[in-house]
């Protein structure tokens, strides 16, 4: 049995100035990305200034996606109640599946504007994700956040948060699955140029299974617990239409042309 190490959620202070950890995984998330993108920028045609305003969207789908269904999916009846709630992002809550949307949305407004078909985009982007996703649970776990269910497994972990009952370690499952495992996949697949729409199929699969597995050692969200049958929680059946679309575009890239090349035509 191991105890959580209780890190200070404040990464850096400077007089009334406070990083905390949390915001710090984004801002790591964020430029990752951006280094990777550039990397592999020629495949798109795209400029290194273009790049940083791909990032820009990006980043904008995350947050306003993010916090919008974190808002929808697990907190409807307190923004109900006080609708000015979903600006007080200071106090947490942010929706994975929420800023893949905005995410979603973003893409499809900026290959518009760089006449670039939507899944050539979402294809170059998709492998540069976990990065963000991995770096984010971390955070997680270093504010004791989104703990896993009580066990009795010999790396059970105590929270001191949750109770002296050691616990999975759930957000450190996240990070391998989502983060580590998810990026050495697709970034491996997509070493070379792929039938459009495969690297974004395999994403949606992968992350949605990866994550509906986790969710069995997770925690269930205290506020909504099992949304169906005792066991299936929010994150899972959110995850389901997210294994359907990613399996129908694995097999629709199947017909599509190979990505080798910038081309003008748009969705």
């Amino acid at each position: 049995m191991f105890h959580h190490p209780q890190f200070d959620p404040i990464a850096i202070s400077l007089g009334p100035l406070a990083i905390h950890w949390y915001g710090l995984m984004y801002v790591i998330g964020f430029v990752g990305a951006w280094w990777l993108a550039r990397v592999r920028a020629a495949r798109l045609g795209l400029t290194k200034d273009q790049v940083g305003d791909m990032i820009f969207y990006g980043a904008l789908g995350v947050v306003l996606g993010g916090r919008i269904g974190y808002a929808i999916f697990y907190g409807w009846e307190q923004f109900l109640a006080n609708p000015l709630w979903i600006f007080r992002v200071w106090e947490g809550g942010m929706s994975f599946h929420g800023g893949l949307i905005g995410v979603l949305i973003a893409s499809l407004l900026y290959a518009r504007r760089h006449q670039l078909t939507f899944f050539q985009l979402t294809d170059f982007i998709a492998p540069m994700v976990p990065i963000g996703l991995g770096a984010g649970r971390l955070g997680n776990f270093i504010n004791q956040e989104l703990p896993g269910r009580v066990t009795d497994v010999a790396w059970g972990m105590v929270y001191p948060l949750y109770g002296p009952e050691p616990r999975h370690p759930s957000e450190l499952y996240e990070f391998a699955l989502e983060g580590v495992v998810l990026f050495c996949i697709l970034w491996t697949v997509s070493h070379k140029p792929r039938q459009r729409g495969l690297i974004s199929g395999l994403f949606l699969m992968l992350y949605g299974a990866f994550r509906f597995f986790v969710e069995f050692f997770r925690r269930p969200d205290p506020q909504l617990g099992f949304v169906a049958f005792d066991w299936l929680t929010m994150g899972q059946l959110l995850c389901i239409p997210m294994l359907i679309l990613g399996a129908v575009l694995v097999v629709w890239s199947r017909r599509q042309r190979v990505d080798d090349a910038r081309s003008s035509s748009q969705v």
